[in-house]
């Protein structure tokens, strides 16, 4: 792939990125909804099914592999990002009714992607895949909460402070913790094949990496709080986060387990300054939400194949998987939330919030992809999940016309 040909690629994606992604806000959605369709848009589903000349002229095969190395690093980055934004002394210290409400909407959602796999595999498995694989797979695709846009949507509202806005980061903060170290167990199993002492041996590496940056380099981390009071997130120290965060990522990558958990796990041991950590993720999204992640988008909608749902049996079960998703996710938050003393409106709150998967969906979708865990077409349906999941939010809590409905003009990611 030449340089102009690289130009015309990448050129095309984020004019598309940031022109759906205006529409989308000025009707109320997040950005990253508007970024998704564009992704879609671009890929063959569209664009290369109604202009085929024009998508083979922008994206050559060519282009794939190294749109794809782009994109990597820009997950690598928001992964670090999402980690940076996770206060894990926060998670450890919640009440009781944090810790019920978040294990629900972890365990509900997941026992219900794990019945639904019976269903759907083997006939969307990707070929040769165990069934526990595949069953923990989707358990943990239905378990996902964005945390990013919901940290977003409740700081734009002034609801993080509330006992709402608690209720809701701690829950989707350890939501994700719990999805990531789930899809940590399941990249060291289909890595380990059908060896289950290459397994073991995975596994038991993956805890001591955990403890290593949970300790000593969560301790070596503190110094940086200081380095940063003495001369700002300047380049320096913006490239010594970088620089522990790709070790990180490689050292996660090379024990079997993907490359992003390390990403994340560096961010989670980053200490939690508000004012560094707000002026470090500025820094790094400037970068990362106007160049890489778009690309990502482009890369997820080159990836998605509506052209495979042909038959009506197809969008049934796409039907399916949405609603098991919503159900999962909506019931076993608000349900427990009710049961734990919250009112109705702010439980059903609660659950809708939850209910937002965005940009973390994607990136898991996309690492099932590359394991071979999914199909192209159920691929497909998760995408499609995953949109229909975050598009949903917004209106139904202004039919709601609950104080935490964001404002048009929101977050990013």
């Amino acid at each position: 792939m030449n340089t102009e040909q690289l130009i015309l690629s990448v050129g095309t994606i984020l004019l598309s990125a940031r022109a759906l992604g205006w529409i989308f806000q000025r009707i109320g959605q997040p950005r990253v909804v508007g970024e998704m369709t564009a992704g879609i848009i671009l890929g063959p589903s569209l664009l290369g099914r109604f202009f085929p000349g024009a998508f083979g002229y922008i994206f050559p095969s060519s282009s794939l592999p190294v749109l794809t190395a782009l994109s990597q690093l820009g997950l690598l980055l928001f992964m670090f990002v999402v980690g940076l934004e996770v206060d894990l002394k926060r998670v450890l210290k919640q009440r009781t009714a944090v810790v019920l409400i978040s294990n629900v909407s972890i365990v509900l959602p997941l026992a219900l992607g794990v019945g639904l796999a019976t269903a759907l595999y083997p006939q969307f498995a990707g070929s040769q895949v165990p069934f526990f694989s595949f069953a923990l797979f989707m358990g943990t695709a239905m378990a996902i909460t964005a945390f990013p846009v919901l940290a977003r949507i409740l700081k734009e509202r002034n609801l993080l402070g509330t006992d709402l806005g608690t209720t809701a980061i701690s829950c989707a903060a350890i939501d994700d913790v719990s999805a990531w170290l789930l899809l940590a167990v399941l990249t060291a199993k289909v890595h380990s094949a059908e060896s289950w002492h290459r397994l073991a041996v995975t596994l038991l590496l993956l805890i001591a990496f955990v403890t290593v940056m949970l300790f000593p380099v969560r301790r070596f981390a503190a110094s940086i709080e200081p380095l940063y009071r003495k001369h700002g997130a300047g380049v320096e120290l913006i490239s010594l986060l970088i620089l522990i965060m790709l070790v990180a990522s490689f050292t996660s990558e090379r024990l079997g387990v993907h490359s992003l958990f390390g990403a994340f796990i560096a961010g989670l041991v980053m200490p939690k300054s508000e004012p560094m950590i707000a002026e470090i993720v500025e820094r790094i999204e400037s970068l990362s939400l106007a160049l890489l992640l778009p690309l990502f988008f482009a890369v997820t909608g080159l990836r998605t194949r509506i052209d495979l749902l042909t038959d009506l049996s197809l969008w049934g079960y796409t039907a399916a998987i949405i609603a098991t998703a919503v159900l999962g996710k909506l019931a076993g938050a608000a349900l427990t939330a009710k049961g734990t003393g919250m009112t109705w409106t702010d439980s059903l709150t609660l659950g809708v919030l939850m209910n937002t998967r965005g940009l973390v969906e994607l990136v898991v979708l996309n690492a099932g992809l590359d394991l071979g865990v999914l199909s192209p077409a159920l691929f497909t349906m998760m995408v499609l999940m995953a949109l229909v999941t975050t598009f949903m939010t917004t209106p139904i809590l202004i039919a709601m016309k609950n104080p935490a409905t964001p404002a048009v003009k929101t977050w990013s990611l």
